[in-house]
C-alpha cells in the first residue's frame, strides 16, 4: 500500500482521488466513502474498476442473493458494501493496516439490519490461506487489484486456493501495461477465462475466471 508519486498539479484529473470523500448512487443507496490517500495510498481512494464492478453487479448478471462473497484488495470496500446491499454475505478483505479505515466506511454504507451480513477481515495475498478453507466461498471478486507485478504469484495463489469450478472469481481491471497481460496469461493456466464486460468511456475490463478441473476430476 504504498504511496505513488502522483503530482494532483500535473494530472488534475486524479485530484478526486485525494478528496477525503467519495459519493455514488448504487444498490438503491446513497454510499459515501472515506478516503485517505495521504495516509494510506492508493488503497483508499475509489478506483474506475471498482465502480464499473458494482455497476456490473447491479445490472443482474450474477445471483448474490444470499451467496458468500469474498472481496479481495478491497481498499475503500465498495464493491464489498455494494455486494452486501445487493444481497450477499461478503468478506471484505485487505491488509492489516486498511482494517480500521474499512470498517468505518462499512458502518457508515450498511444498515444496521445488514451489518451482521458483512465482515472485514486481514488478508494478505498468499499468506494464512488456511484461515479461508476452499469451499467457503460462492464468488471472490477483486477491482483494480492487477498492477503490481511483484504480488502476482501470491495473488494468483490465493485466487487457486479460494475458487473453484462452483467459485468463479470476476476481475475489473484496466489493462496499463504488458505486465497486466502477463497476468492474463498466467491466470489463464489454472482458470478459463472470459472477458463478459467492458466500460469503455473507462476503459475497464470485468473477466470472470473459472477454476479448470484438475486430472483427478476428469
Amino acid at each position: 500500500m504504498a504511496l505513488v508519486p502522483y503530482d494532483e498539479n500535473l494530472l488534475p484529473a486524479l485530484s478526486k482521488l485525494h478528496q477525503t470523500s467519495a459519493e455514488f448512487d448504487l444498490a438503491n443507496h446513497r454510499i459515501r466513502l472515506s478516503q485517505d490517500w495521504k495516509r494510506l495510498g492508493v488503497a483508499a481512494v475509489v478506483w474506475d474498476a471498482a465502480v464499473v464492478l458494482c455497476m456490473f453487479l447491479e445490472m443482474g448478471k450474477v445471483d448474490l442473493k444470499g451467496k458468500r462473497v469474498i472481496e479481495l484488495g478491497a481498499g475503500t470496500g465498495l464493491v464489498g458494501i455494494v455486494a452486501a446491499l445487493l444481497g450477499a454475505n461478503v468478506t471484505i478483505t485487505d491488509r492489516e493496516p486498511a482494517l480500521e479505515f474499512l470498517s468505518a466506511n462499512v458502518r457508515e454504507n450498511v444498515p444496521p439490519g445488514q451489518q451482521g451480513a458483512v465482515q472485514v477481515s486481514e488478508l494478505t495475498w498468499g499468506e494464512n490461506l488456511h484461515l479461508y478453507p476452499t469451499g467457503s466461498f460462492d464468488l471472490i471478486v477483486g477491482a483494480d487489484i492487477v498492477y503490481l507485478e511483484e504480488t502476482f504469484p501470491a495473488l494468483l495463489q490465493t485466487l487457486e486456493h479460494l475458487s473453484s469450478e462452483d467459485a468463479p472469481v470476476l476481475l475489473s481491471c484496466r489493462i496499463r501495461y504488458e505486465r497486466d497481460e502477463r497476468f492474463l496469461v498466467e491466470l489463464r493456466r489454472s482458470f478459463s477465462v472470459q472477458e463478459v464486460y467492458y466500460d469503455s468511456q473507462r476503459d475497464i475490463h470485468i473477466y470472470r475466471a473459472v477454476k479448470n478441473k484438475t486430472n483427478t476430476e476428469l
